[in-house]
């Protein structure tokens, strides 16, 4: 029997519907029995904000809100990771799952970890905006889509998934 290439298939995962239904997705369509895929789950945090001691109103702020903030957004990953565990704790086969959290301007940290994985897929949910939306907030899927080297999958909200 013909061995087949392993690929990486890095699948784009946040606290949004939309990225569970592309991990769905692509768990019931691109990991079959036997397969070598190792799939690669990539949460993006946010950059951290510049704080001053001092607020706006000129009081001094009490407390640490940068040591809140990095608790708040450990606390963020560990739920979408356990969100994604849920999804593909069921998968009736045995796949390689390696997790990867990035910081920074999501379409860019996306894109970059695609080329620095070499990763022979990109699996990304989409939040279907129209387009004034799409205009002001930006897509990342389609921003991702137009960089990356690699094939581009982009699930749209499917009512099976939900």
């Amino acid at each position: 029997m013909e061995e087949t290439k392993e690929r990486k298939i890095v699948v784009a995962v946040d606290e949004s519907e939309e990225s569970m239904e592309a991990l769905s997705w692509s768990l019931d369509n691109l990991f079959a029995y036997c397969s070598n895929n190792t799939l690669i789950l990539l949460y993006v945090k946010p950059p951290l904000p510049v704080y001053s001691s001092i607020d706006t109103a000129g009081f001094i702020v009490t407390g640490d809100p940068v040591a809140a903030l990095k608790k708040y957004e450990h606390e963020l990953v560990e739920s979408v990771m356990a969100r994604s565990r849920t999804v593909y704790q069921d998968f009736e086969f045995d796949i390689n799952i390696e997790r990867r959290v990035g910081r920074g301007d999501a379409k860019e940290v996306i894109c970059n970890a695609v080329q620095k994985l070499k990763a022979d897929m990109l699996v990304i949910g989409t939040h279907d905006y129209g387009f004034f939306k799409r205009a002001l907030l930006g897509s990342v899927s389609e921003y991702c889509a137009k960089r990356v080297k690699c094939p581009v999958i982009i699930v749209k909200k499917n009512p099976q998934y939900n």
